[in-house]
């Protein structure tokens, strides 16, 4: 939808994106917004202004004049404005994407969870050490002095799976971050089409603002030029400039919250709307509620997280179990040690050992046991958590597909009311200009003309933010979806394959194997879909 501020659109800089740093400025630049008839268009005399009224005709055809020149100038100023770079919701979820501070934070949070994958599969590798000692040793006047240097190595055989369970447990939490992710990345776009559908809505409730300014400052032209020659009274005039002042004040609030809501798309987006394009149709609508609550079971990104949690829950708890297994290693130790002095290096014996050690615990005090309990009712917890959550996501697709049925009828409505108030402020028109209607039933009818666009315009607005909601409740609202090659996408399993092996050893592979015989492992759940899923069939009976 093209912006008003035609004169604006050529002040700006890389085809009407603006710095930051610069929002004032350009917003007042911005709002300084000529009005389409003169205040004093009644009391002037120029070649595209309203002369004094001395018949009716003659003001018939002087208005139809001037709204032809309004019009023209109108016109001529979107064109330009046109001719400027147009910015597309393509653009603006671009852009976002990849500056949006909430969602670099999340991935950030994302790195940081891949990080304990690594460190549960260290369980698998050896720990190597140094260790050097020197003793002095002072006894009945005798002092001896010796030394030692050894490198230990300590290899895991068999942890009794709790590696294993570890390893699976922090999997499981790496890909329910890749779901929050998802959730936070459903959340800014839901954010970026909010702000980018205030924008076009409150610049068209502008338009319709200056529309009523000037419709009404061409009714206070004609109502005065009547009065002067006694054709109405001055209570008439009076009753047209309250209509006036008050479209004076509605245009100025319609200002202020077109500011607000540039001022929310800079800060979703990281640059304040250049001239924006009209809204496009957003993909995967479903045609039903239960298709949306099919596709929401499989897609949606907090229940998705919510059963990898309890499945992390369940592997920590197989975890804790495993304690009560045997602990296999192997010890090899190689060194130096003999008495601190110069000599041959027969002095020096060479020390190595190899050693294989069986764990088993027998009494910890209880601290096993009070742990085992403690992760089993953590993944009870869990498994609750995700019925909140499936039962909160049964109750968001409802509320949801509620609000986008109703605003989709409250759209064919506002169009209907638009027609009809239109058809009648014509008509009335017309009846005044016979005598048959009066000042005040055309400015009546000319406010519910306006309030009708206004509310067609809000119309439009709600239905397409409640269609996004909807979509971001199914899982549905991603950036490729949306902006298909338009957007370099942010591939979460990229920095995981780059660190998981970080420190690994061939032979890693052994106890790995040997403790995923007694480890339970980790369920992946399918990819999540790119479109609604289909109802069901009903099955034949």
């Amino acid at each position: 939808m093209g912006r008003i501020e035609a004169q604006d659109a050529g002040q700006q800089d890389d085809g009407g994106q603006r710095p930051l740093e610069t929002l004032d400025q350009q917003a007042r630049k911005e709002l300084r917004i000529a009005p389409l008839v003169p205040a004093d268009a009644g009391q002037r005399s120029s070649d595209n202004r309203l002369a004094p009224v001395k018949s009716k005709a003659t003001t018939l055809a002087t208005r139809t004049l001037n709204g032809l020149l309004c019009a023209a100038s109108l016109a001529g100023g979107l064109a330009g404005v046109t001719a400027a770079h147009a910015e597309s919701l393509a653009d603006a979820i671009a852009l976002a994407y990849k500056t949006n501070p909430s969602l670099q934070n999340q991935r950030a949070q994302l790195r940081i969870t891949d990080e304990t994958y690594v460190q549960a599969r260290a369980g698998y590798r050896p720990q190597v050490n140094v260790q050097i000692d020197a003793t002095r040793q002072d006894y009945l006047q005798q002092t001896t002095n010796s030394g030692s240097a050894y490198i230990t190595a300590q290899q895991p055989l068999y942890t009794g799976g709790r590696t294993a369970s570890a390893v699976s447990a922090a999997e499981a939490d790496v890909l329910g971050g890749r779901e929050t992710l998802r959730g936070t990345e459903a959340s800014v776009l839901e954010q970026v089409i909010t702000a980018y559908a205030d924008v076009i809505r409150d610049e068209e409730g502008l338009k319709i603002r200056q529309a009523a300014l000037a419709a009404s400052q061409g009714i206070l032209n004609e109502t005065s030029a009547r009065t002067k020659v006694g054709d109405l009274t001055r209570s008439d005039e009076a009753q047209t400039q309250g209509y006036l002042y008050q479209a004076k004040s509605d245009l100025a609030a319609a200002k202020a919250q077109l500011e607000v809501s540039r001022s929310n798309y800079a800060a979703v987006v990281g640059e304040r709307p250049g001239t924006l394009e009209p809204l496009p149709a957003l993909p995967g609508a479903p045609s039903t509620l239960d298709q949306a609550l099919t596709t929401a079971e499989e897609g949606n990104p907090s229940l998705r997280s919510s059963e990898y949690a309890e499945q992390a829950a369940r592997l920590r708890t197989a975890e804790a179990r495993d304690q009560r297994l045997p602990n296999i290693s192997l010890r090899m130790q190689y060194g130096y040690a003999g008495p601190e002095q110069f000599g041959p290096p027969t002095i020096y014996p060479k020390d190595f050992s190899a050693t294989i050690s069986v764990t088993q615990p027998l009494f910890a005090g209880g601290v096993i046991d009070s742990q085992i309990r403690q992760q089993i009712q953590r993944q009870a917890s869990a498994r609750m958590q995700t019925e909140n959550a499936r039962r909160t996501m049964v109750q968001q697709i409802g509320q949801a597909w509620s609000e986008y049925l109703a605003n989709h009828e409250n759209q064919t409505n506002a169009d209907q009311a638009v027609q009809a108030n239109q058809v009648a402020y014509d008509g009335m028109q017309k009846e005044r200009q016979a005598d048959l209607r009066s000042t005040l039933e055309v400015l009546y009818i000319e406010q519910a003309l306006r309030q009708s666009e206004l509310a067609r315009a809000s119309a439009y607005h709600d239905s397409y933010v409640s269609q996004a909601n909807l979509l971001g409740t199914m899982g549905l609202l991603e950036a490729s979806l949306l902006a298909p090659g338009g957007v370099d996408l942010y591939d979460p399993a990229k920095n995981f394959n780059r660190v998981k092996m970080t420190g690994a050893v061939p032979w890693e592979l052994l106890p790995d194997a040997l403790d995923h015989v007694t480890s339970p492992s980790l369920q992946r759940l399918p990819p999540p879909p790119r479109a609604s899923v289909p109802d069901q069939p009903a099955p034949a009976q």
